[in-house]
C-alpha cells in the first residue's frame, strides 16, 4: 500500500485529488495539508508526498529542502497548475522525485505516484513538453515492431510505474528475466534509461 500525503493550498483541489488517488488500488491518502508550514509541523508517515509548487509563505521547493533537511526520506512529487521549464529543472535539482502539471488525467497522476514510489522520476506529458518542446516536424515514433510480445508487455508495465520486482510478479517470471527484457527494450527503442522508456510508453498505443 502506498501511503500518500497531499499538500495544496486549495481545499477543493486537495479533496479532489484525495478522491481520485484514494480510489486507486494500492494507494491510501493518509494526510492533507494546506501549506508547507502545516506539513513541516507534523511528522508525516507517508511514502509519497504530492507537493504543490506554489504555496503561501514558501514555495514547494523551499518546503522540499526543509523536508530533506529534517530527514524525510520518502518520495516527493511536485505538482503545479502552470509551470515552466525552469520550474521543472529547479524542482528536480532540489531533489523532487517527479513533476506533474494539474492538467494531467487521473490515470496519469496515479501512474506518476506509483512511478515515484517505485524509484522512477516521472514527468506528466505536459511537464515533459516543457522540457522537450515538440519540433515543428515531429520525428518518427519508436518502432514497436522491433519488440517481442513479452518486451511490449514489459514496456507497458514500465509506463505504469512498476518496478522490476513488480513486473516479475505481474508476468510470473524471474526478476533477472525482467532485467534482460528491460535492457532489450532500452536498446531497441534507443533510449538511455527506464525513465525515458516509461515516459515513452505512456504516450504509445498498443
Amino acid at each position: 500500500m502506498i501511503r500518500l500525503a497531499i499538500v495544496d493550498d486549495q481545499a477543493l483541489v486537495r479533496e479532489g485529488l484525495s478522491l481520485i488517488l484514494g480510489s486507486e488500488p494500492g494507494v491510501s491518502v493518509v494526510a492533507g495539508f494546506g501549506d508547507g508550514e502545516a506539513l513541516l509541523a507534523t511528522p508525516v508517515d507517508a511514502d509519497v508526498i504530492l507537493l504543490d509548487l506554489y504555496l503561501p509563505g514558501a514555495d514547494g521547493v523551499a518546503v522540499l529542502r526543509a523536508l530533506r533537511a529534517r530527514g524525510y526520506t520518502g518520495r516527493v512529487l511536485m505538482l503545479t497548475t502552470v509551470g515552466s521549464a525552469a520550474d521543472v529543472q529547479r524542482a528536480l535539482a532540489a531533489g523532487a522525485d517527479g513533476f506533474v502539471l494539474k492538467d494531467a488525467t487521473g490515470a496519469e497522476l496515479a501512474a506518476a505516484v506509483r512511478g515515484a514510489h517505485a524509484g522512477l522520476r516521472p514527468l506528466s506529458a505536459s511537464a515533459a513538453e516543457l522540457l522537450w518542446p515538440r519540433p515543428s516536424t515531429p520525428p518518427a515514433g519508436p518502432d514497436l515492431q522491433a519488440l517481442t510480445a513479452r518486451e511490449r508487455e514489459v514496456l507497458r508495465l514500465l509506463g505504469e510505474g512498476l518496478s522490476n520486482r513488480e513486473i516479475a510478479r505481474a508476468l510470473d517470471v524471474a526478476e533477472r528475466t525482467v532485467k534482460t527484457h528491460v535492457s532489450n527494450v532500452l536498446g531497441k527503442l534507443d533510449v538511455a534509461s527506464r525513465t525515458q522508456a516509461a515516459l515513452l510508453a505512456q504516450g504509445l498505443k498498443y
